[in-house]
């Protein structure tokens, strides 16, 4: 007798991303040459560089794809992920508005300056995390000069709290969920003054988180020239993480942006216990939707139960498919980066990091997701790429993971692996 065996991880297809409705918030995430701003900002950063694209072709081939290409954000600036990359660009064109000037770019020096500094005064720049945005801010703040408070939610391990204190920001820890701590910096932030960076938006607070999603461009077109050097046009596949959704909106929004319909097939990867833009999209009503309870996921970047209403918009018009993925993908994923296939690199990523490599497998080799394969359309023709957000911004969880052996891919599953 044959024993049933679902699917590892729920998939929905986007009902909505085929339809005419102008998409403001694509609209106003990608003004014309705003990706080359952004860009030669963050090459003023130091120690900027672009962060590496990796090839895993053996895994690929193991697979039975032409190609996985993976852009490593765990070697950004030395904070381990792709994060800085929004915050401080955000900070800077609130700053650069706050001078008042409209007319022309500032440069690094110039914000520096004791003009500058004179200038715009005292800021306290304040924000929430599950810790990489928060230290991207942090770090930010600290190189431009200005004070910075972090506030975190009460399961924040001690080693992401230390990370964000090592840039010189107060870390206040607050009851409850990332949600709890977006909610109690917002309110405090009235009652002192202080100039709130957010990667989530909500009504009348639109323009940072925007700017926070245009900051992720760099790495999209840092991404398309490596891709060019390999003689590749556009991947045919995109698997993306989202917590709030920034990250999501700003890689599908680019793709959209770059190639129009002809832009690859977009995937959104979520942790089940954290899955609003999948539910979001499950209900397929034009609104975003929260997920309530403790969001106790080991993919703390993602446990987010609320969807950021401009990041919605984007990829209810563009993603073409959600996945809701249990703990145990992303801490495969995490091994298999970790223990590669022979002759493909190594890969040190983090829960959050790992989920879409992991998601990819199984979507790959599980009889019972064939026909979602199918649906992708992945075959050997396919390049997919995959981002690792984060490398180890939590050593103590990661030993657990990858020495340790911690959150195993559940018997059933592992006999229908090939």
């Amino acid at each position: 007798m044959t024993t049933h065996v679902p699917p590892p991880l729920d998939w929905v297809k986007n009902q909505c991303s085929e339809t005419p409705d102008d998409c403001q918030a694509l609209n106003r995430l990608k003004p014309q040459a705003i990706t080359p701003v952004a860009r030669q900002f963050h090459r003023q950063l130091d120690g900027y560089r672009m962060s590496p694209l990796k090839s895993l072709p053996g895994l690929a081939a193991m697979l039975g794809i032409g190609g996985i290409w993976v852009k490593d954000e765990s070697e950004r600036l030395s904070l381990n992920s792709f994060k800085v990359l929004g915050g401080s660009f955000a900070l800077y064109q609130y700053l650069r508005k706050r001078l008042g000037i409209r007319d022309r770019e500032l440069t690094v020096s110039e914000l520096k300056s004791e003009a500058a500094q004179q200038q715009l005064g005292d800021i306290c720049f304040a924000t929430a995390t599950d810790g990489n945005h928060g230290r991207g801010v942090a770090w930010a703040a600290m190189e431009l000069g200005f004070d910075c408070v972090v506030y975190v939610h009460e399961r924040t391990s001690k080693p992401r709290i230390r990370a964000i204190e090592e840039y010189g920001a107060q870390v206040h820890v607050i009851p409850g969920t990332y949600d709890d701590a977006v909610r109690q910096v917002i309110r405090d932030a009235q009652i002192n003054g202080w100039q709130v960076i957010s990667d989530t938006s909500w009504d009348g607070y639109e323009d940072i988180p925007n700017w926070v999603m245009q900051g992720y461009t760099t790495m999209m077109a840092e991404l398309q020239e490596q891709l060019a050097g390999q003689g590749i046009v556009q991947p045919t596949h995109v698997l993306v993480q989202a917590g709030v959704g920034a990250l999501a909106a700003s890689v599908i929004g680019y793709y959209q942006g770059l190639f129009g319909n002809s832009r690859p097939t977009t995937v959104v990867v979520e942790p089940n216990k954290a899955a609003c833009l999948f539910e979001s999209a499950k209900a397929a009503d034009s609104h975003s939707h929260s997920v309530g309870g403790t969001l106790n996921t080991i993919m703390a970047g993602l446990a987010c139960g609320d969807p950021s209403p401009i990041a919605w918009n984007i990829l209810e018009h563009h993603a073409d498919f959600f996945l809701s993925c249990p703990d145990f993908i992303a801490a495969k994923g995490m091994r298999v980066y970790g223990v590669p296939v022979a002759n493909d690199p190594f890969i040190v990523s983090g829960e959050s990091g790992a989920v879409t490599l992991g998601a990819l497998m199984f979507i790959c080799e599980c009889a019972s997701l064939a026909d979602l394969k199918a649906e992708l359309a992945l075959d050997a023709t396919s390049q997919v790429l995959l981002i690792n957000t984060e490398g180890n911004t939590d050593p103590q969880n990661f030993r657990r993971v990858v020495w340790e052996g911690g959150n195993p891919v559940p018997a059933n599953y592992r006999h229908t692996l090939g």
